[in-house]
C-alpha cells in the first residue's frame, strides 16, 4: 500500500511525497528513516497502476546514456519528455522537468513524483547527490533491475510448461467427463448391472452431470470466480502464503527467495552510501511479516553496535553460505558487495532448484494426466470389450 505524507525535511522545507509500505507504522518508520519530520499522512489508492506503467529500468538506461555523453540533468529530463509518447510516462516526466527547473535536487524532483519512483530509489539517488556520482548510482540500479528481472524471467519460463500442462490435461479430462461420458451413459442405459463396478459408477456420473448440467455449471463459475477473488485479495492472498510457508521443504526455500532478494537490495543501498540502519528499514518491505519482526529486533542489536553479520544471524536473516560471505565483507569493508554476491549466489541456487523441479514435474505430471484420461477413455469401452469376448 502506498501512503501520501506532508512532511519537513532536515532543512526545514515543505515536500509531499509517497512511501510503499505495508501499514501506517512502517510508513512513518520509513519516513523518519529519510530525515522526514510528517506532518499529514494518509493511505493512497490507484497510485500502483501509475507506478506499472512507468519503466523505470527503460529511464535510468536512458538517464545513463545522455548524462555520459555530457548532457547536463536538466536537458536530459527534457529530452527524455519531449521524446516520450505515452501520456502517463509523459506526465511523470514533465514533473521532474518542472521541479528541476524550480531549483531542486533530483532526489526532491523525484519525491514530487514518488508513486512512479520506490523510496528505496529515492533515498539511493539522494546519497549519490552528496558524492556526486549520481551516473554510478544509475549503473548500480540498472544492474540490480536486471538482475531481478533476470531472476523473476527463469522462474516464469520454469512455471509456463507444468502451467499448460495442467490446464490442457484438466481441459480434456473435463470435457470427457462433461461431455463424452454423459453420450456413453446413454449406449449403456439398458445394460444395467452387467456393467463392471468401476464402469456404472463414471457412467452413472455421466448421467448425474447430463441432469444438473446447470447447477454444475454455476458451481464451476462460482469456484472460479472465488479462486480468482482470492488470488487478489491481500489478505487471503498472505494467508495463503502463511501456509505455504508451514511446507517442510517449500518454506525452506521461499525463505531463501526472500532473503536474496533482501540481501540484493539491500547491498545495492549500502554500496550506495545509505546507512546500514536506514538501508534495513527500507527493505523490511521486501520480507513476510514473520522475518520483517525478526528484522526489528535484528535492527535494534544493530543500533546498540553489534556485529551486522552475527545480528543477522541470531535473528534467522542468514543462510549458511550467506552468513560467511558477510562475515568477509565485514572485516574487508565491502558489506555491500558481499551482500550482493550472496543474492547472486542464492538466486542461481534458486533457479537451478526450479529447473530441476521443472524436468520432474513436467514428465511426472503428464503421466498423471495420461493415466486419468487412459482410464476413463476404458472405463468407456471396456463394456464393448466385453461384449465382444462374449460373442466370440
Amino acid at each position: 500500500m502506498r501512503y501520501r505524507l506532508k512532511a519537513l525535511t532536515a532543512d526545514a522545507s515543505v515536500i509531499e511525497t509517497e512511501l510503499e509500505a505495508t501499514s501506517e507504522a512502517e510508513a512513518r518508520t520509513l519516513a523518519a528513516a529519510q530525515g522526514l519530520s510528517i506532518l499529514t499522512l494518509r493511505a493512497t489508492a490507484g497510485a500502483s497502476r501509475v507506478a506499472g506503467r512507468f519503466p523505470l529500468l527503460l529511464f535510468n538506461q536512458e538517464m545513463l546514456a545522455l548524462l555520459r555523453a555530457g548532457i547536463p540533468l536538466a536537458e536530459a529530463i527534457s529530452a527524455l519528455a519531449e521524446g516520450e509518447g505515452r501520456r502517463a510516462v509523459r506526465a511523470v516526466l514533465l514533473k521532474l522537468q518542472g521541479a528541476l527547473r524550480e531549483g531542486r535536487s533530483l532526489s526532491n524532483a523525484l519525491e514530487s513524483a514518488s508513486e512512479a519512483f520506490p523510496s528505496f530509489y529515492i533515498a539511493m539517488v539522494r546519497a549519490a547527490e552528496r558524492t556526486s556520482d549520481l551516473d554510478l548510482a544509475l549503473e548500480r540500479y540498472i544492474a540490480y533491475q536486471q538482475q531481478v528481472e533476470t531472476l523473476r524471467g527463469k522462474l516464469v519460463s520454469a512455471a509456463i510448461y507444468p502451467v499448460l500442462l495442467l490446464a490442457v490435461g484438466g481441459l480434456v479430462v473435463l470435457f470427457l467427463l462433461g461431455y463424452v461420458v454423459p453420450r456413453f451413459s446413454h449406449i449403456y442405459a439398458d445394460v444395467g448391472s452387467d456393467l463392471p463396478w468401476l464402469s456404472r459408477v463414471l457412467l452413472d456420473w455421466g448421467q448425474f452431470v447430463e441432469h444438473h448440467a446447470a447447477g454444475l455449471g454455476v458451481i464451476v463459475l462460482g469456484a472460479v470466480f472465488v479462486t480468482i477473488a482470492t488470488a487478489r485479495a491481500p489478505t487471503l492472498r498472505a494467508a495463503a502464503g502463511r501456509q505455504l510457508w508451514k511446507v517442510p521443504m517449500l518454506g525452506k526455500r521461499l525463505k531463501v527467495f526472500q532473503l536474496a532478494r533482501f540481501y540484493r537490495t539491500l547491498g545495492m543501498l549500502l554500496s550506495g552510501g545509505i546507512p546500514a540502519i536506514t538501508a534495513l528499514r527500507m527493505v523490511a518491505g521486501l520480507l513476510s511479516p514473520g522475518l520483517r519482526g525478526s528484522l526489528e529486533l535484528a535492527i535494534e542489536g544493530i543500533r546498540e553496535g553489534r556485529a551486522f553479520s552475527a545480528t543477522l544471524a541470531a535473528h534467522g536473516l542468514t543462510t549458511r553460505v550467506a552468513l560467511r560471505m558477510l562475515e568477509v565483507g565485514e572485516r574487508a569493508g565491502n558489506l555491500g558487495e558481499m551482500l550482493t554476491r550472496s543474492a547472486e549466489f542464492h538466486e542461481n541456487d534458486t533457479a537451478r532448484q526450479v529447473e530441476w523441479l521443472t524436468r520432474l514435474f513436467g514428465p511426472l505430471l503428464m503421466l498423471i494426466i495420461g493415466c486419468a484420461i487412459g482410464l476413463i477413455v476404458v472405463l468407456m469401452y471396456l463394456p464393448i470389450f466385453q461384449l465382444a469376448e462374449t460373442i466370440g
